[in-house]
């Protein structure tokens, strides 16, 4: 073996260390998330919104002063919550929740530390990526392994930018680092690859094109997925609410201190509908990178199939947001099965069906 080939495999050791490292790090985010909505309840300001509206939801802004003409010409100051409300999909306007911390300084704290100890496990995990990617002297990208610690390395920096851009999505963090784990740990136990070169076909510069947006799509379609999900289960509560029911102490405890289900589909809309075009290029990129290196455009490749499936189930979903009677609870669950699309091309295809990119994967 030369000097060069035992660096780099020194470095590819380094960099499996590295995800380790992170998933290590990732557990302790995992307990300060858990921390935050167990030590997280309901802020005073948002228990006196909610007596106040009758809705039981937990959502109001700091209070405001008000004053209040007395008997003899005199003025008192009081205290009333100003109640935020978005409008939700149907006719019900709801306030959005305090968030897993529920306003409270201990929740907070655990909050904070889970951020904390979640950026510091991302920037172990993205050095274990470029560790990677000096190892083997190519984009990070060349099989299952490869793929599903950038992949999960995006979907942590996507969510860790929208806390840089003061977006209030701190709830996200919990099914993150839990998703996160669960990645690497398949990742490291049944997808690990020895660092090695591409195939010929591979040797492209369409491969830090196509399969970078690849990566970014299907990392941000996730947070979308989240969001979808998470707007079911709080929509359902606030049905529940608005036919006079009483939900339990879990539901009451967890999605009282979820955004409002308007806010919920809101944000699973936006994000999918900006990354949809992005993922409309990921597919053309494809298809130009395939005329290169295999002489035709589009050949039914089952990659290309099920890639073209999840663009037409996100295409799907965006017309049902557009169409009056197919928006909400139905466009979010056409908007789950666009993701399962997603999952299954990049699994299911790569594992279980022979196809021209199975050197890709598993």
């Amino acid at each position: 073996m030369t000097l060069a080939a035992a660096t780099n495999e020194n470095l590819a050791q380094f960099s499996n260390s590295l995800i380790y490292a992170s998933m290590a790090v990732y557990t302790l985010a995992f307990f300060a998330h858990i921390a935050e909505w167990v030590f997280g309840s309901r802020s005073k300001v948002g228990r006196t919104a909610a007596a106040l509206t009758g809705t039981g939801t937990a959502a109001a802004a700091p209070a405001v002063k008000v004053q209040v003409k007395q008997q003899g010409g005199g003025t008192a100051v009081l205290d009333r919550p100003k109640i935020v409300t978005r409008s939700a999909v149907g006719s019900r306007d709801v306030p959005d929740g305090p968030g897993a911390a529920g306003g409270t300084v201990k929740g907070d704290l655990y909050g904070r530390i889970a951020v904390s100890l979640t950026v510091l496990a991302f920037l172990i995990e993205a050095t274990g990526v470029v560790t990677r990617a000096v190892a083997v002297q190519r984009a990070p990208w060349g099989n299952m392994y490869e793929f599903s610690t950038t992949f999960s390395t995006v979907a942590v920096g996507a969510y860790i930018g929208f806390l840089l851009a003061k977006k209030p999505v701190r709830w996200i963090g919990l099914p993150l680092v839990t998703t996160v784990l669960l990645d690497l740990g398949v990742a490291v136990t049944w997808l690990y690859t020895e660092s090695d070169q591409l195939v010929p076909a591979l040797h492209s510069y369409w491969l830090w094109i196509h399969v970078s947006t690849a990566i970014f799509c299907g990392a941000v379609f996730y947070l979308g997925a989240v969001g979808t999900l998470l707007y079911l289960f709080r929509d359902s509560y606030e049905n529940e609410l608005a036919r006079g029911g009483n939900p339990g102490a879990f539901a009451r405890s967890v999605l009282e201190r979820l955004p409002a289900a308007a806010s919920l589909d809101k944000f699973s809309y936006r994000i999918n509908a900006a990354v949809f075009p992005l993922w409309t290029f990921t597919i053309i990129a494809g298809a130009i990178w395939a005329g290169d290196a295999w002489g035709r455009y589009w050949g039914w490749d089952a990659k290309e199939v099920w890639s073209f499936i999840t663009w037409v189930a996100y295409a799907a979903y965006l017309h049902a947001r557009a169409t009056a009677g197919w928006k909400g609870r139905k466009a979010a669950y056409i908007g789950l099965v666009a993701f399962a699309c997603f999952l299954f091309n990049y699994y299911g295809v790569n594992i279980f069906v022979n196809s021209l990119h199975s050197y890709k994967g598993f």
